[in-house]
């Protein structure tokens, strides 16, 4: 289920990436990931810590990035 997560992520980020660099927008919005981690620590009810989401999500955001450059880049664009 994990990664069945993971993947349905990176299809979405994706489509949203080659829609903001059609609309020359920028595909990192700091204040959403900010945001995303406030939304994030206030739903968690353990018993994973505060820190422990912070990491988990952080490795996620990285890895969401990474891979969306990845198949940017084997598409060609």
């Amino acid at each position: 289920k994990l990664i069945g997560a993971v993947n349905a992520r990176l299809s979405l980020v994706a489509k949203l990436r080659t829609y903001k660099e059609a609309n020359d927008i920028p595909f990192v919005d700091q204040s959403r990931e900010a945001w995303m981690h406030t939304y994030l620590q206030s739903a968690n009810k353990g018993p994973l810590s505060a820190e422990g989401l912070t990491e988990i999500f952080g490795h996620l955001l990285e890895l969401t990035k990474a891979e969306t450059a990845r198949a940017a880049k084997a598409s060609g664009d």
